[in-house]
């Protein structure tokens, strides 16, 4: 997963007091913000190291399957995502210092382009070593970023206020689509479709399968790209502000779902304990992201970039690292995820040939426990350290332009 670097601080019309009252800025690059993105890049690992080593043969969101403890496993990862496009966002913002508008709209366009063709190329082997015969078309995380940067492209061109109100309509409007679009095969276009809706289908005889729609995704990052404004005024000024917008978020998600008033298909139940009735409760719709769930993931969000600028310390800069090349995390953590059910599957006497084709066609009695899991991730996590440290200094040391593209 990979966003736009966090570049420079925004040196126009700032002055040497808001320098010093800003977050801290080491080789100029905003330390609040790499270690959101790091802690995303840590905790997004969690899921993928549980999809492909797990014994669970169910969805932890199945309200009949699930327990709290494998539920809440991947609920906490539930903030990667929106976390991660509001910060690309954000990054654009900044780049704005150092690039005209031409060039921010050219690197954005370009960027976007890079990702979709890395996740259909690199990133489908990673996912599945045994290719299906033919070619899929499969939209996931990257390509959902890729489309995100070039939709920037053209936002950034626009005025700040018509901006915010078109993503702000987006966010909050979309759910009045939920069950009034007509299926594929209705005769609706598919793209169209697919826009608010997973699908799997096909365009043109290429099989299509939508796992990240574009709404309202498409509106997170024009939000990031505004709040980097924030980042012009004295420091007590944007975490108040921070602050304010993430409380504001929590308090109208626990409204609204606390009263199943708007903005999630699926309204809550009381369960049977009250360990299942708060797993039900927080259990909203991601594909696509719903009002509530953007509500339950960007609110905390804000308060982490908000209580992060004051954090130091060895475990907060190893964090700034992997938030510093989180595109090379990404694609590695995946091989390395997929790698570790190859061993498992031949260690348990399976053969390793039954995980080779993706962490969805896993068998009965394949995997481990859950703890065994959160151990195989901080290990995940641990050995790919050394090389994201090694690349992070690389990336400091030098600005060849083909280095913003990793």
């Amino acid at each position: 997963m990979q966003g736009v670097t966090s570049g420079a601080y925004p040196a126009s019309g700032v002055g040497p007091r808001e320098i010093t009252e800003a977050p801290a800025v080491r080789a100029g690059r905003l330390v609040s913000v790499d270690f959101a993105r790091g802690l995303v890049m840590v905790l997004m690992a969690l899921d993928h190291v549980r999809d492909f080593t797990t014994s669970a043969r169910f969805a932890p969101e199945d309200l009949n399957e699930t327990s709290p403890a494998y539920f809440f496993s991947r609920w906490i990862t539930h903030f990667c995502a929106p976390l991660f496009v509001l910060l690309a966002g954000m990054s654009a913002g900044f780049m704005r210092a150092s690039r005209s508008p031409a060039e921010l709209s050219l690197f954005l366009f370009t960027r976007g382009l890079w990702l979709i063709f890395i996740e259909q190329t690199v990133m489908a082997f990673g996912w599945s070593f045994i290719q299906p015969q033919g070619y899929a078309l499969v939209l996931t995380t990257l390509s959902m970023i890729g489309f995100c940067m070039i939709s920037m492209a053209a936002f950034i061109h626009l005025p700040r206020l018509p901006l915010l109100l078109l993503a702000l309509a987006m966010i909050f409007g979309h759910n009045l689509l939920d069950g009034r679009l007509p299926m594929p095969e209705e005769g609706f276009p598919p793209l169209w479709y697919g826009l608010h809706e997973d699908i799997f289908t096909s365009v043109a005889g290429v099989p299509l399968v939508v796992v990240y729609p574009l709404l309202p995704w498409l509106a997170v990052m024009p939000l990031g790209y505004l709040l980097s404004d924030l980042y012009r005024a004295p420091a007590e000024t944007r975490r108040n502000v921070l602050v304010g917008l993430g409380v504001a978020g929590v308090v109208l998600f626990l409204v609204l779902r606390g009263w199943n008033l708007y903005g999630d298909p699926v309204p809550w139940q009381t369960q049977s304990t009250f360990g299942m009735s708060l797993v039900a409760f927080l259990n909203v719709e991601k594909y696509p992201p719903s009002l509530l769930y953007l509500l339950m993931t960007l609110g905390p969000g804000l308060l982490l970039l908000a209580w992060s600028e004051r954090l130091r310390g060895p475990l907060v800069e190893v964090i700034n690292t992997f938030g510093r090349v989180p595109f090379a995390y990404y694609i590695l953590h995946i091989y390395i995820a997929h790698a570790l059910a190859l061993v498992i599957a031949e260690w348990q006497g399976l053969g390793w040939q039954v995980a080779a084709g993706g962490w969805w066609t896993l068998p009965e009695g394949f995997g481990l426990p859950l703890p065994v899991v959160y151990l195989l991730w901080l290990a995940v996590v641990a050995l790919l350290y050394p090389f994201c440290r090694w690349l992070a200094a690389v990336k400091a040391r030098r600005k060849d332009w083909w280095l913003s593209y990793l």
